[in-house]
């Protein structure tokens, strides 16, 4: 604290520059923050929305090829299994093609065993077993839309050429997707006609350890069949949503590599120039008693301060955009989640107090042991 306003002083010297460093390092970091958030978040997401005891059993053909109704009953009977439900996808649109968020239809029965780790209160479920049109809604969708308990709405088919009228009954929480809707399956293949098929059975496995086992009998009960199954264990079939977008996650993190190893020898080049300058001063205040190790100490404090508050204000920013971008676009699948998680605030500062102490560090040190007379002279 002795030395701060002499920091503070040498930092005001030439505002223009110290201006401009820290907003070019805060744009930098922005897009570095931006950028690693992407595959953070979707892994976060995987690691926290699946369970270790779900299994989904789909065509092997493909999530677009149904199952018939008749293999709901031949996988509960198979050892290990809990609890079947069946699960067919819906795709509607609330208002506008923009209204898009994900929706499907569920077995009421058996829907309360499946989600457990959802806290969906127990009267939620009870509605939603008694009333046909009862629908279920995930929080960031509820606040989307302004929507409430016991209100009314409409989804316009986009596969189906159909309309559903739902009615609120319960709010999602816990690990499902936070702007998931779901509504009976049973209403839905009477308003489409098309009893007996599903997309997906989401299995129930009575431990994590029977997970691999149960896969395996699964797939063996329906081989050679007309319709042969493929099982997987939620996390496999979630990561296979998000295997789309790995291309685009790792040209992310390489991007944000090249801005900050660009912006770290931009800044080096400007704390080069800025010491090269006072060259005389550091003479001066080593002749009069300054020891080199607190010279440079000092500058690279002044680095340091620059870097950190680039940071602040890059991740700052980033934080606010990726906010904005999660509420406005909640149709941008994985995506649509997607914000600062706390370990990307924690590396980009890290970052960021790296390029303050390194991109001064070379030049600070080799002015701060100079020998005093050569460097008076040379400034002479």
């Amino acid at each position: 604290m002795k030395y701060a306003m002499l920091v503070l002083k040498n930092l005001t010297r030439s505002k223009r520059r110290t201006i401009l460093t820290i907003i070019s390092i805060a744009v930098s970091l922005f897009i570095f923050s931006a950028l690693v958030s992407l595959p953070t978040v979707a892994n976060e997401l995987l690691a926290n929305s699946a369970s270790s005891v779900r299994i989904a059993v789909h065509n092997k053909a493909g999530l677009t090829y149904a199952l018939p109704e008749s293999y709901k009953t031949r996988i509960a009977a198979t050892p290990h299994v809990e609890a079947v439900m069946g699960e067919s996808w819906f795709g509607g649109i609330y208002h506008e093609v923009s209204d898009s968020f994900p929706n499907l239809a569920v077995d009421p029965e058996t829907a309360p065993a499946l989600w457990t780790d959802w806290d969906i209160s127990r009267q939620s479920f009870a509605d939603f077993r008694k009333i046909r049109t009862a629908a279920m809604v995930g929080p960031e969708t509820m606040k989307r839309f302004n929507l409430h308990v016991g209100q009314q709405i409409m989804l316009r088919g986009t596969i189906y050429p159909i309309s559903v009228t739902l009615k609120i009954v319960g709010v999602t929480g816990g690990k499902a997707p936070p702007n998931i809707l779901f509504f009976r399956r049973d209403y839905l293949e009477e308003a489409i006609g098309r009893p007996g098929f599903v997309s997906i059975y989401w299995v129930r496995a009575d431990s994590a350890a029977a997970v691999p086992g149960l896969i395996a009998n699964l797939d063996e009960q329906f081989a050679n069949s007309t319709a042969e199954t493929q099982s997987e264990s939620e996390a496999a079939f979630m990561s296979n949503f998000m295997d789309a977008y790995r291309a685009f996650f790792t040209m992310a993190e390489v991007l944000g590599l090249i801005v900050v190893i660009t912006i770290a020898l931009v800044a080096a080049n400007t704390a080069a120039m800025s010491i090269r300058e006072r060259r005389a001063e550091i003479a001066v205040m080593r002749s009069m008693g300054f020891s080199s190790r607190l010279i440079l100490s000092l500058l690279l404090a002044e680095s340091l301060i620059i870097g950190l508050a680039g940071g602040v204000l890059g991740c700052g920013a980033a934080y606010v955009v990726l906010k904005v971008f999660s509420a406005g676009s909640p149709a941008a699948g994985p995506l649509s989640a997607i914000r600062m998680p706390p370990v990307v605030l924690g590396e980009t500062l890290v970052v960021a107090v790296l390029i303050g102490l390194l991109s001064a560090l070379v030049p600070a040190r080799a002015a701060a042991r100079r020998n005093i007379v050569d460097a008076l002279r040379a400034v002479a």
